[in-house]
């Protein structure tokens, strides 16, 4: 039976009942959080703790200094967390303490650093549809990041999602069900789905919610004004985060509304072909990322994930990149000093977000310090750059002398992690602050000496003076010297093994010293809060500079990748063509234990090399070189130089890929399924600014209809006006060769293999023509296929060459060469007859 009558456990059922019955209730009691009944049994086996049973309760709990690693256990595994703390000192309390749930702490709302990884945002998405228009906006609450955009293209919408990865999403009650956002969100196992009223997503409502949290009069300033999904979505989040998470909102400075011309786009397969970066359900292995992230910060880390996934469009931006890559690049003594300063200097963009939540202690004030103390030689050194980035994001940095004085002066240079027990702020910042801490040192003098004092009085060389925060102090004798106990000694407590006193002499130091400590804590914990008010006077201002000092930070980046790898600065242009010389695979180079890496060039446009089709051995390098050819476009419209001898670049506007062969059973696809929708995507969405990169297509049914296949493709991305984009096709269909004889712009290319003997050198170099065979039985040999297997496959294959049927109509696949022995009896053909073809 459940005990219900407690003030406590109704205390509990009521704050329990306020909050959504699928969020697990931390309930503060003392040093520990506990949960009850379902969260009890829901939360143990995740944290790996006891579930126990009080009066046929299920129970278990976590202590309350362990919040945080425990906290990440639930959250990585999908859950939210209600964190209910007592709101008064139980010293005030004429009754039971009161409690109130403080924040609930979601997927997609983290700001604790055990949970969040450094080098990437953790977003909360909103999602709403009115008709064909879709608004997705994306918060990172732990940066204070707010964006949005709006999109008719539900490809466009699957791919800012993916890319984004959010950790949880909210989208109106009435939407849930929808099959095409149900269609969007396919196969994000990772992201959780929270149904909002539908009424938080009403426009007036979220324009409202906007309009008085950013204290404007409209919404113009942020380019949103009318638009209704954007409004609808952003304005939905914000009374998600503030109302139903109780959470802090305030350092929500800004709001971006992006455009979906603004970026290059790339759907997720093409980010996981491309290798761009390692993520669940992606690539595993190298990834550009990794070649490039050279990063000395955390909101660097973060801005080049960004820039890697959203390369530029606008090319007057990409050669603004460009422009400061090449100045780090030329001033090595420039690149070192900027470098140097960002070693120094923390992940400001969430120090200020932590500080604003509460969860602060000395050592993030102190952090905050020292990263601002950096920005003088910081600024002084990107402002002295020519480019004009450089005089941008140098006036984007604030400098607060007066804020890292303040800091310096007030906080010691190595805090503790609490700020509840003293020993934060330094001698001579405050006055009272000193003295009082001066009465508490005099009073742990005098104790020592009370203690020799009665010791040697006493006779008792075992006599202790301690103290607890139960018993306060108190003088405590083993039972063994209880007869050299003075009579006026008071006893107090008594001990198995000893006995405990108090005098009036100890008791009046007591009230003296003790009241010095409380109040000393208390007005140092006063001052601790004035300092991070102070701080926080400086949210908007610490937020922009940190935002420049991610961009600094990632061109710096680009710089030392290009002097050490022997990156050049590609010209962009905003016509049609790619022209690299000597290009190399960046990631592909970096590999260790690989061979010599071949460069090779490339040459596409529009008109007269539009449809290049690229013929060669299985492992010779085909697939290699055209997935270099997309990344070193998306590396020039980063804003990175790019690893070849010269490249001009024309700005494009999507990057398609179909590499491969993979199936999705968890959504009921096989290998060929994929690969015929990922070829619809392209045919449906690219346009003549596109780059498409095609692996062989038609590989996964039969041959006569993968040819079909592949060449009706071919045609169609050639003869289609509104999609002739450059396309670069390799492919094991010799036939499709033949297409350069008819169609303009078509151009064959093959990569060099030699045969030697029974084997076959790759040479890794993309020459024009097409290739003469496929070698792929000198590959089966190579890879250690049996000999009779490989020796066998040679007799098919000339077969095969021969014709299909032999003159009786016998299949010459099976057909057995003179001299073999064993093997395949074509006297088996003869099961209804001697004649193989009578029926």
């Amino acid at each position: 039976m459940v005990d219900t009558s407690t003030p406590m456990m109704r205390q509990y059922r009521r704050i329990k009942g306020e909050i959504s019955s699928d969020i697990i209730l931390f309930f503060r009691l003392g040093d520990f959080y506990e949960m009850f009944f379902e969260d009890a049994k829901a939360a143990a086996p995740i944290l790996d703790i006891a579930l126990t049973k009080r009066h046929d309760v299920p129970m278990c709990g976590v202590p309350v200094h362990a919040l945080d690693g425990y906290l990440a256990k639930l959250i990585r595994a999908g859950k939210k967390v209600a964190i209910c703390d007592q709101v008064e000192e139980a010293s005030a309390s004429k009754g039971i303490v009161r409690r109130e749930v403080t924040r609930v702490v979601t997927p997609g709302t983290v700001i604790e650093d055990s949970v969040l990884e450094s080098g990437r945002n953790n977003f909360l998405a909103a999602i709403c549809r009115s008709g064909d228009i879709f608004g997705l906006v994306l918060l990172d609450l732990s940066t204070g990041l707010f964006e949005a955009e709006e999109t008719c293209d539900v490809s466009t919408l699957a791919a800012s999602i993916r890319k984004a990865l959010p950790m949880e999403c909210i989208v109106p009650l009435g939407m849930t069900d929808d099959p095409v956002f149900r269609e969007v969100v396919d196969g994000l196992s990772s992201m959780h789905i929270s149904a909002c009223e539908d009424w938080t997503f009403d426009y007036d409502t979220a324009r409202d919610n906007l309009i008085r949290h950013f204290g404007v009069h409209s919404l113009d300033g942020f380019g949103c004004e009318g638009k209704k999904e954007i409004v609808r979505a952003a304005g939905a989040a914000l009374y998600y985060v503030r109302e139903d998470l109780r959470r802090q909102v305030d350092h929500i400075k800004s709001f971006h509304v992006c455009s979906a011309t603004d970026f290059l786009i790339m759907d997720e397969s093409t980010c996981a072909n491309l290798d761009l970066i390692k993520q669940q359900g992606w690539s595993v292995g190298a990834d550009l990322l990794g070649v490039l992230d050279v990063t000395k910060t955390a909101m660097g880390r973060r801005k080049l994930r960004d820039c890697l996934l959203r390369p530029l469009t606008d090319i007057k931006c990409i050669v603004d990149r460009h422009d400061v890559v090449e100045t780090f690049y030329k001033d090595r003594s420039m690149l070192g000093g900027v470098s140097a300063e960002l070693d120094g200097i923390r992940d400001l963009e969430r120090l200020i977000v932590r500080i604003g939540s509460g969860g602060v202690n000395g050592r993030d004030l102190v952090a905050v310090g020292r990263s601002l103390s950096c920005l003088p030689t910081l600024k002084a050194l990107v402002g002295n750059g020519e480019a004009r980035l450089m005089k941008d994001l140098a006036r984007r940095i604030a400098l607060l002398p007066d804020l890292v004085e303040l800091l310096t002066r007030a906080i010691v240079d190595e805090p503790p992690v609490t700020i509840r027990e003293g020993g934060v702020i330094r001698d001579g910042y405050d006055q009272e602050l000193d003295e009082l801490q001066k009465i508490a040192a005099k009073g742990r003098r005098w104790l020592a000496e009370y203690q020799a004092t009665e010791q040697e009085r006493t006779g008792i060389k075992t006599l202790k003076v301690r103290h607890n925060r139960v018993f306060g102090y108190y003088i405590e004798v083993s039972k063994a010297q209880m007869g050299n106990v003075p009579d006026e000694y008071i006893r107090k407590q008594t001990l198995v093994n000893a006995e405990r006193f108090i005098t009036p002499e100890l008791k009046d130091y007591e009230n003296r010293i003790l009241g010095s400590r409380e109040r000393s804590i208390a007005l140092e914990y006063e001052i601790f809060q004035s300092l991070r008010d102070t701080v926080l006077l400086e949210t908007g201002r610490i937020q922009e500079t940190a935002k420049a000092i991610a961009e600094i930070d990632v061109l710096v980046a680009f710089a030392d990748r290009a002097l050490a790898l022997g990156y050049v600065r590609p010209t962009m242009t905003s016509g049609d063509r790619v022209k690299i010389r000597e290009g190399r695979h960046p990631v592909v180079e970096q590999m260790p234990d690989s061979e010599r890496f071949v460069p090779n060039d490339t040459n596409l446009d529009c008109t007269e090399n539009q449809l290049i089709i690229i013929t060669g051995p299985n492992m010779a390098g085909k697939s290699t070189y055209i997935r270099q050819v997309a990344v070193l476009v998306i590396m020039a419209q980063m804003g990175s130089f790019v690893p070849a001898d010269e490249a001009e670049i024309s700005v494009v506007d999507r990057v398609f890929t179909r590499v491969g062969a993979s199936d999705d059973l968890a959504r009921g696809r096989s290998t060929f399924m994929v690969e015929m929708q990922e070829t619809a995507n392209i045919l449906n969405n690219a346009t003549p600014r596109s780059l498409i990169v095609l692996d062989e297509i038609g590989r996964g049914t039969s041959t006569f209809d993968g040819i079909s296949i592949a060449w009706a493709v071919a045609e169609h991305l050639h003869n289609k006006a509104s999609l002739k984009a450059k396309t670069l096709f390799a492919t094991h269909y010799h036939e499709l060769t033949d297409l350069a004889g008819t169609m303009t712009g078509v151009k064959n290319y093959n990569v060099l293999a030699r045969e030697k003997g029974d084997s076959v050198v790759f040479m890794r170099k993309i020459v024009p023509g097409s290739a003469d065979k496929s070698y792929g039985i000198q590959v089966a040999r190579l890879a250690g296929m049996p000999v009779d297997v490989v020796e066998r496959s040679k007799e098919i294959l000339a077969n095969l060459e021969e014709g299909e049927f032999g003159e009786t109509g016998q299949p010459k696949i099976a057909k057995q060469r003179k001299g073999k022995t064993g093997g395949y009896d074509p006297s088996q053909l003869s099961l209804f007859g001697t004649d193989p073809i009578r029926m």
